[in-house]
C-alpha cells in the first residue's frame, strides 16, 4: 500500500464522516459546513487521483457556489439556526433504506467485476474534457443554473411575507369626532 493509498484512504474517510454527521446532526447550519468538509474532502480525493481539474471544479463550483448558495437560503428562509425539533426523527427508516442501497451496490459490484483488475483508459485533458462539457453537457448546466436560480427566488419570495400576499387591509379605529366650527370668515 502506497502513501497515495493512504492518503485516498483516510480522505474517503474524512468525507464519509462528514456526509453522516451532515444527515444526523440537528443544526441546519452545522450541516452545511459538514457538506463543505465532505466536499473539500472529495477535492482532496481528486487531487490524490492527479484530477486536479475536477477538484478545482469541485472546490469553485460545489463549495463555492452551491454550499454559499445554501447558506444563504437558509438565512433568507429564517430557518432556525439551532437545534431543530423537525430534524430530530427516527433515523431507523433512513439507515434501513441506506444499508440496502449500499448492500446492493456492493452485490452488483462483486457480481459485475468479480475482484478483477480493469484497464483504465488514458488519463484526458483539460480540451477534451471542455469539449465534452461545452458539446455535449451544456444543456443540463443550463438547467441546473435555472434549478438555482429558482430556487434563489423561490427563497426570497418565502423570506418577504408581503410578496404576493393582498395588502392587509385597516380597520377603521373608532376615533373619537372633534368638532371644529368654522365661520363663513374663515374665524373659528
Amino acid at each position: 500500500m502506497t502513501g497515495a493509498d493512504v492518503l485516498l484512504l483516510a480522505l474517503g474517510a474524512v468525507a464519509v464522516g462528514a456526509g453522516v454527521l451532515v444527515v444526523t446532526t440537528r443544526h441546519l447550519v452545522r450541516a452545511g459546513l459538514y457538506l463543505v468538509v465532505c466536499l473539500g474532502a472529495l477535492a482532496g480525493d481528486f487531487l490524490v487521483l492527479s484530477a486536479e481539474l475536477v477538484a478545482w471544479v469541485q472546490v469553485l463550483i460545489y463549495v463555492g457556489a452551491v454550499v454559499v448558495l445554501l447558506l444563504f437560503a437558509v438565512m433568507l428562509t429564517r430557518a432556525p439556526i439551532g437545534a431543530s425539533d423537525d430534524l430530530d426523527r427516527p433515523g431507523w427508516s433512513a439507515a434501513l433504506i441506506g444499508g440496502g442501497a449500499g448492500l446492493g451496490l456492493t452485490v452488483l459490484l462483486v457480481d459485475a467485476y468479480r475482484w478483477s483488475s480493469v484497464a483504465l483508459p488514458a488519463a484526458g485533458t483539460a480540451e477534451r474534457l471542455g469539449e465534452q462539457i461545452f458539446q455535449s453537457w451544456v444543456l443540463p448546466f443550463e438547467v441546473l443554473s435555472v434549478l438555482l436560480l429558482s430556487a434563489l427566488v423561490g427563497a426570497i419570495v418565502l423570506s418577504r411575507p408581503d410578496i404576493g400576499r393582498p395588502a392587509p387591509q385597516r380597520e377603521a379605529t373608532a376615533a373619537p369626532a372633534v368638532r371644529v366650527d368654522v365661520e363663513p370668515g374663515g374665524r373659528r
